[in-house]
């Protein structure tokens, strides 16, 4: 499923540049991600990149809004890479 940014988002962009989909973009208040680029890093990293650099905890989680297996997020991330 795709990752959301919770509001506890402090705007310091450390997750932009590490999203190899290019799926998170400055928003109103707070960063945002494109659920329809948002692999979990599923074909690009072991982890989701965004958790891994944001220095607060539990700010990127699953949404449960938009579940994907994780072959729905590998196939999305083929497609996006292709």
């Amino acid at each position: 499923m795709a990752l959301k940014i919770t509001e506890e988002c402090i705007n310091c962009a450390a997750c932009e540049p590490d999203c190899p989909n290019e799926a998170i973009s400055e928003g109103d208040d707070i960063y945002v991600i494109d659920p329809a680029k948002c692999t979990e890093c599923v074909g690009a990293h072991d982890e989701p990149q965004c958790v891994e650099v944001c220095p607060i905890d539990d700010c990127c989680v699953k949404d449960p809004d938009h579940a994907e297996t994780e072959e729905q997020l590998k196939a999305k991330h083929d497609a996006l890479q292709g």
